[in-house]
């Protein structure tokens, strides 16, 4: 009995360790367009040497990132016709390392196909008594209480709309850059736990605390 429920639990954790993210098709429509060029995807930075270039085109703009040079990538059809995809694999998946790169390769390819066609957006909202923001010179200014306003140069690649002076929408191709330009923003007043104020991303929330009672 102890063996039978033993192979059971092997079986399972095989089964699991099989089911990779990596295996899953990127699909994407006609008005995006994939290119695997064998040129190197970095020819200054010695990391980037031997790793060949993705472009991915749609119609928000051009993403490009590189591809690790056991990473294999198959473009075919998907079922109907009214789609193309691209599957990843791996020379060795039993290597850790190439096992983590397969997921992570599909994952940022995906990103890319969303990136040119839906596009990325953060929002920042501004909880606390004076606590504004404003466009002023293509720049994004912040006023949190400080003695003086706090300027943020916005990166060429994102776009910045104040629709409310409380509240910031940071938009883009790169999920990346977005996440992090919010990160950047929020790092001037991070919420805080006792009265719950600072600048907030998405839907995030914080736990409330009670102050020290006498």
């Amino acid at each position: 009995m102890l063996r039978l429920l033993g192979a059971r639990r092997f079986s399972t954790a095989r089964a699991v360790q099989m089911s990779h993210i990596g295996s899953l098709p990127v699909r994407y429509t006609s008005e995006v367009r994939i290119e695997h060029v064998a040129e190197p995807f970095s020819t200054t930075d010695a990391r980037f040497a031997d790793k060949t270039t993705l472009r991915v085109t749609g119609p928000l703009g051009e993403r490009t990132m590189p591809i690790e040079p056991y990473v294999r990538l198959d473009f075919a059809e998907a079922k109907g016709g009214a789609e193309r995809e691209v599957r990843v694999s791996v020379e060795a998946s039993g290597q850790k390392r190439q096992r983590q790169m397969w997921g992570t390769t599909r994952a940022l390819i995906n990103n890319c196909v969303r990136g040119v066609t839906e596009g990325f957006s953060a929002t920042l909202r501004f909880v606390g008594v004076g606590y504004r923001a404003a466009l002023e010179g293509g720049a994004l200014v912040l006023r949190l209480g400080y003695a003086h306003p706090i300027t943020m140069q916005i990166p060429p690649e994102l776009k910045v709309a104040v629709p409310a002076p409380t509240r910031v929408l940071i938009s883009g191709i790169d999920l990346q850059q977005v996440k992090l330009f919010a990160a950047k923003v929020r790092e001037w007043k991070k919420p805080e736990p006792y009265n719950q104020k600072g600048i907030f991303v998405d839907d995030e929330t914080i736990k409330k605390k009670d102050g020290k009672k006498k």
